[in-house]
């Protein structure tokens, strides 16, 4: 049977009757599938239908553990385990995020304050479900692990690394990198971890019922240290909290938490910025696997916001020594982090220039919207394939006065800034956010690379009121030899 057959008789079996309409309710991005259904008598409830057996026990049990102690979470009405289904009261269609978003479009300024007191709330409950919740649930059904420890930080951090930094194509040193990483770990296990850790707790995990918070998706919690829940949701990417809102909402935090449990604060605010950043990496993990994997551009809309809070974690200094994951960051930083408050360049056209090797594929569509230009450069001939020229790349001066000599250069480039101009002028007569120009040529490393650079230079040159982002994504390719090359094309050579 498939999944909604078997909710459909799952509730005949508890109500004595087929639902009189059923409609789909959007899911988040897993595996798991939802539909409301509505009775006779006008009431609903919300079927469910998890194909991870182990995560689906977790769920459950933590759900009857937390109502038991009368924690607000949805009440599980009937269930049948081995076919992966459930009933479970219907909180609604409003989240803390929806709720968030429509009070912004009804209040100008950095944040709402019609919201205020609603995050002082889930800020309230969030200790009960930390101190209280690790009385009550079962942690020998806790999924994937049963604790956040050094091998669950290390699958978040491997997630970021190899989800996000590889997809995206962002170059950094896998060795050292891993000491960073051994390096950030060792301080997070520092900080006390017996408390129960929500895993995802962020705005769309929380539901508003009668004005009143209650929450959702808590099937991958775990034991762990209480900075982690906190900084999930102050630091939730679309929900874009200024920092005057986060510092006050971490207070309230602090002072419901100590109503349970003796605080020193200073310990605690010491080990909180390196749970805002293993969440931040974790999120960015999940944005990369779905948005580039998978190919759900709506995903990649939050690594704008991911990487502006990278930016003022970068300002505020990082919490220990990791030099090449701040090198990464960076990157990030310079290629998708929004203009800061106040820059003249706020709400203006971004281009995204790329170079790119097509033995490795087409470069993702940072923007998110599939408009933009992919232009060949394999009609020129290949300096890579003259000794001279082949531990250097675009950027190296000798390499550039090659192609300008190139007597077919000259006819490409032209037509290639037509097309581009012609294309920028629109957009940004239109309001247009971001447009994405890529050069490919075999290895990525010369042709590529060199238009790249100068496609860049023209555009900053011709819009300076226009974003001019460029990347290489074969740069982790490059010869070691260009890395020491003072002199490129980008800062001398000017044709």
């Amino acid at each position: 049977m498939i999944p909604l057959d078997l909710i459909l008789r799952l509730h005949e079996e508890r109500f004595g009757e087929r639902p009189r309409a059923i409609e789909a309710v959007a899911g988040d991005g897993s595996q798991r599938t939802y539909h409301r259904l509505f009775a006779r008598d006008g009431s609903s409830t919300i079927g469910a239908f998890g194909p991870e057996p182990d995560e689906n026990r977790a769920f459950l049990s933590f759900s009857r553990a937390f109502r038991g102690i009368g924690l607000p979470v949805p009440e599980i009405l009937a269930v049948d385990e081995p076919a992966g289904v459930w009933l479970a009261e219907d909180l609604g269609e409003t989240t803390l995020f929806t709720f968030l978003d429509a009070a912004r479009a009804r209040e100008p300024g950095p944040f709402p304050a019609s919201a205020l007191p609603i995050y002082r709330r889930v800020l309230e409950i969030l200790p009960r479900f930390q101190v209280e919740g690790d009385a009550a649930v079962d942690y020998s059904v806790a999924h994937p692990h049963s604790a956040f420890d050094r091998q669950s930080i290390l699958w978040d951090l491997n997630y970021f690394k190899y989800h996000f930094l590889k997809l995206a194509h962002v170059p950094f040193h896998e060795g050292r990198m891993e000491r960073d990483f051994e390096r950030l770990i060792g301080s997070l296990l520092e900080a006390p971890r017996e408390f129960f850790l929500y895993r995802d707790f962020q705005s769309r995990n929380i539901m508003l019922r009668d004005g009143e918070p209650w929450f959702i998706d808590y099937q991958g919690g775990r034991r762990g240290a209480l900075q982690y829940d906190v900084a999930s949701l102050l630091y939730d990417a679309k929900a874009a909290l200024p920092e005057s809102v986060r510092a006050e909402l971490l207070d309230g935090y602090l002072d419901a938490l100590e109503q349970r449990v003796d605080v020193d604060r200073d310990a605690f605010l010491a080990h909180y910025r390196g749970y805002v950043l293993v969440r931040i990496m974790q999120a960015m993990g999940a944005y990369g696997y779905r948005g580039f994997f998978e190919r759900k551009p709506r995903f990649l809309q939050s690594v704008p916001y991911a990487a502006t809070n990278i930016r003022r974690l970068l300002a505020q200094g990082l919490p220990v020594s990791l030099p090449e994951l701040e090198r990464a960051f960076e990157r990030i930083v310079e290629e998708w982090a929004t203009p800061p408050t106040g820059d003249a360049e706020a709400g203006g056209l971004t281009v995204h220039v790329h170079s790119f090797s097509y033995r490795r594929g087409y470069p993702e569509d940072v923007g998110g919207h599939g408009g933009g230009f992919v232009f060949d450069c394999r009609a020129l001939p290949n300096p890579g394939r003259l000794e001279e020229y082949r531990t250097s790349t675009g950027k190296a001066e000798t390499v550039a006065r090659f192609l300008e000599a190139e007597p077919g250069f000259g006819p490409f480039w032209d037509s290639v800034r037509t097309l581009v101009d012609a294309q920028v002028d629109v957009y940004r007569q239109r309001g247009f956010t971001s447009l994405s120009i890529a050069f490919g040529c075999t290895g990525g490393q010369h042709r590529s690379v060199y238009l790249a650079e100068k496609l860049g230079r023209h555009l900053e040159a011709s819009y300076p009121d226009t974003r001019v982002r460029i990347a290489h994504r074969e740069e982790t390719f490059w010869p070691a030899a260009e890395a020491d090359q003072e002199t490129t094309a980008a800062a001398t050579w000017m044709p």
